[in-house]
């Protein structure tokens, strides 16, 4: 989108920073973060210069898969604290000059929330707000194969679940304990419409919507092909399904629309392309800002799925970042990100979180943020934090993990050693391990026992050491936001990828006007030459000590700026 510095969106000079409340600060010493915890770090937020607040759910929930499994929408939950509690949050966060995004999850709810229970009865009028079907023709329900389609769940096993009271079987793409809500049902829209008002009446600036690409669906439930196993994969009849645009464009004006508030709206959308991006993301469609993509976070994915991992290869990431900055160029916005709730840390995946942790974690950061998109940032990225390296089955919380390791053991697939190492590797518990503030017990997050076990380098990586060290991994994302919020170049510039094939070397231009910025990172740990025009101008920011030679050192960041004027 061609936008001028004059008539630019906000969002596109913002970068947003996600808290999950159950890891960030536990304020009464239960364990868990709550609302009340994050309160007392508003300052750490501050000082970084962050502008939005993305909040995980903290609405009441079963806790089943840690809150994406809603109860009540419009309630939070007590282990999180009270709706006071998150009307002070977005009074202090307003305060600050900050915005809060709520997460909003929608395509299910908890089987616990009353429109589901209700649901359960046959004649109850909510039956159809969600997916209930009978079992195949001339099958006994129960029986295996009897399941309406043949999908497996993103969380192992049938979408399936039979209740026993009605005989008929709901539909689940996630855990059996969240049930997908049936979009089709014009009540059901209207309620989450209702739903979504409420929160921006209280003063939520915009929402993050959850897997949102996946609400509409193809109403024949074909089943999908088998291609190992009993289980297919049923996404080619839920993924960017046939009414999706028609239920955002619905949402956008029911929800959205003549309000004088400069809200955000982000969809989460797994399996979407570049070119439906563009149709999400086109403002005159009026739909949602920006989309989250997954197809850089899949690059070291091996055949075997998120569990397998392979080495990234930066030819890979190269061509999968320059197709969406290319493609969202004229049409459009791109999210960047690398860290979020469901992925490990970068410092370990793409980085090396040993003796180069400061320098590839800056370098990283730096060429995320350079890019045209608006940058989120996941909390403790912004230290550095690494992958928690657990070495015991027993140590993990998370629904997706367990089960993964449940279903692997039980066809024999994998040693233990090799079911660790891939957990280790890409588990989602990675991120959830709690916020290090500083080297007290449990990294300052609790004085009781943390939810679930605090990363052993905490005495050396915590916020407090950082902010007292200038030349930190903190310090260093407060110049990349504030180089965002300066320079117009950063946030409307043009993209235009430079060295497509070196294979260790990540290099780019940003160009508005008479200014252009290039940026260079070394993706690796040995020194890398590169041939570039020895006049790039001004080095405006960099994560090695200066003065700097035409190599690149190991894990070295460098962004030049020259202006013709």
């Amino acid at each position: 989108m061609t936008w001028t510095t004059q008539d630019a969106p906000w969002w596109t000079r913002a970068v947003v920073y996600q808290v999950y409340p159950r890891s960030f600060a536990d304020s009464d010493g239960d364990g868990i973060g709550d609302l009340r915890g994050i309160l007392g770090r508003l300052d750490h937020l501050a000082e970084l210069g962050v502008d939005v607040v993305w909040l995980s759910p903290i609405y009441a929930s079963p806790q089943d898969d840690n809150g994406y499994d809603i109860s009540d929408y419009q309630a939070v939950d007590p282990v999180f604290g009270t709706l006071e509690d998150l009307d002070e949050l977005v009074a202090a966060l307003h305060a600050r000059g900050m915005k809060l995004v709520m997460d909003l999850v929608v395509n299910h709810t908890s089987d616990e929330h009353p429109w589901f229970v209700e649901s359960r009865d046959p004649a109850s009028p909510k039956r159809d707000w969600y997916w209930w079907r009978p079992p195949r023709a001339g099958m006994a329900a129960g029986v295996p194969g009897a399941e309406p389609t043949n999908w497996r769940s993103f969380f192992q096993g049938s979408t399936w679940e039979l209740d026993e009271r009605s005989g008929e079987y709901f539909l689940h793409l996630f855990s059996r304990k969240q049930p997908d809500l049936n979009w089709e049902n014009p009540q059901v829209r209207t309620a989450i419409h209702d739903m979504m008002r409420w929160w921006l009446d209280r003063g939520v600036d915009g929402f993050r919507m959850d897997v949102i690409n996946l609400i509409s669906k193809d109403t024949a439930l074909p089943d999908g092909v088998v291609t190992d196993g009993l289980l297919a994969d049923g996404s080619g009849s839920y993924v960017c399904g046939p009414r999706i645009h028609e239920f955002l464009a619905e949402m956008h004006e029911a929800v959205f629309a003549g309000r004088p508030e400069r809200l955000l709206t982000v969809g989460e959308m797994p399996g979407v392309t570049v070119e439906q991006a563009r149709d999400f993301t086109d403002p005159s469609r009026e739909e949602v800002d920006m989309v989250f993509q997954f197809e850089h976070v899949g690059l070291d994915h091996g055949p075997g799925g998120k569990f397998d991992v392979r080495p990234l290869r930066l030819l890979d990431l190269k061509a999968s970042f320059g197709r969406w900055q290319t493609g969202l160029a004229d049409v459009g916005w791109n999210s960047l990100y690398w860290d979020n709730h469901d992925q490990p840390r970068i410092v370990s995946r793409f980085g090396d979180d040993g003796a180069f942790r400061r320098e590839s974690a800056t370098m990283l950061a730096t060429v995320l943020h350079l890019h045209r998109g608006t940058p989120y940032v996941y909390q403790g990225e912004e230290l550095g934090m690494t992958n928690a390296h657990f070495t015991r089955f027993d140590q993990y919380r998370d629904i997706e993990t367990l089960n993964h390791v449940a279903v692997a053991k039980s066809v024999g697939t994998g040693s233990d050693e090799d079911l660790l190492a891939g957990i280790a590797a890409m588990g989602r518990d990675n991120a959830r391990t709690p916020m290090q503030w500083d080297g007290s017990p449990h990294a300052g997050f609790t004085t009781g026992t943390p939810w679930i076990s605090v990363n052993e380098n905490y005495p050396t990586v915590n916020a407090e050491a950082e902010r007292a060290d200038p030349d930190s991994v903190f310090h260093y994302y407060r110049a990349l936001i504030a180089l965002r919020h300066d320079d117009p170049v950063v946030a409307l510039g043009d993209f235009t990828m430079l060295l497509p094939d070196h294979e260790h070397v990540y290099a780019f231009t940003r160009r508005l006007g008479d200014v252009t910025l290039t940026v260079l990172g070394n993706f690796s740990g040995v020194e890398q030459e590169v041939r570039l025009d020895p006049d790039l101008g001004e080095l405006v920011i960099g994560n090695h000590a200066q003065p700097a030679g035409p190599a690149l050192r190991p894990w070295e960041a460098r962004v030049y700026r020259r202006s013709l004027d």
